[in-house]
């Protein structure tokens, strides 16, 4: 059956700390598994409704305590990214998937396209908008969205444990892996363990490369951050990070 967004009534984004002085505007756009009661859970039982598929575990949690740190405001999904992907424009079949990396998403086989418009309208609209409230709220904005990724993936064990991707765009990255470079243990690469190709950066080409603003994406692997205590020493290294490689691209350019 087709949802309206008349059906679609709950809080689809949060914002945290509306009243930020930063510059930053933090986003997680998966931060949540929540699958809205219309969707019967697309089908899905079990741990895989709680799994990386279904939201980015742990990204929230480091988000919000860099929005603590940082004093930034942080735009965050509520719904999870297998009802509607709020990375991916409607043209992406990932933005619906009905396969994720594993597992087969019975509830998004075969979508009609005014469903799919429908979830859109009722989740990517509402997030996007938000987003862009933001951006336009502070002076001067830098785009900073957080994910978390999978430590295997098809089978296959990833070594890389920071993932600093950029778009087009590479001033805030470039600043970010030399700042990194002289304060961390971690093995942190550019453009890993995805890069713009996989159409993983659309949230910084929607807002940050029209406004020629600085931005980037950080992945973190969800093993470093699965309990409180590790995401708040990754919230406090990447906010020390990203405080030092502003600073320094702001003295660079004066």
């Amino acid at each position: 059956m087709l949802q309206t967004n008349a059906d679609m009534t709950e809080a689809v984004f949060e914002v945290v700390n509306p009243a930020g002085t930063s510059p930053i505007v933090l986003v997680c756009e998966h931060a949540s598994a929540y699958i809205p009661p219309q969707h019967n859970n697309l089908g899905l039982s079990g741990d895989v409704l709680t799994s990386h598929v279904a939201w980015d575990p742990g990204a929230r949690a480091v988000a919000v305590d860099m929005s603590r740190l940082l004093d930034a405001v942080l735009v965050a999904s509520k719904i999870s990214r297998l009802v509607y992907d709020c990375n991916r424009p409607l043209t992406a079949p990932g933005a619906t998937p009905a396969r994720s990396e594993i597992f087969d998403i019975p509830g998004n086989l075969n979508l009609s396209q005014a469903v799919r418009q429908a979830r859109h309208d009722a989740y990517y609209r509402p997030f996007h908008t938000a987003v862009e409230s933001a951006l336009q709220a502070v002076s001067a904005p830098i785009l900073v969205t957080m994910h978390s990724f999978t430590p295997v993936y098809h089978g296959a064990p990833r070594s890389v444990e920071i993932g600093l991707l950029h778009d087009t765009d590479s001033r805030l990255t470039d600043a970010m892996l030399e700042t990194a470079g002289a304060h961390t243990g971690h093995i942190v690469q550019r453009n890993e363990p995805y890069g713009p190709a996989d159409g993983v950066t659309h949230t910084i080409a929607q807002h940050a490369t029209p406004r020629d603003c600085p931005s980037v994406m950080i992945e973190v692997r969800n093993d470093l951050i699965a309990v409180p205590e590790t995401q708040a020493d990754m919230a406090k290294q990447l906010a020390g990070w990203l405080a030092e490689a502003i600073t320094q691209m702001s003295g660079a350019s004066q």
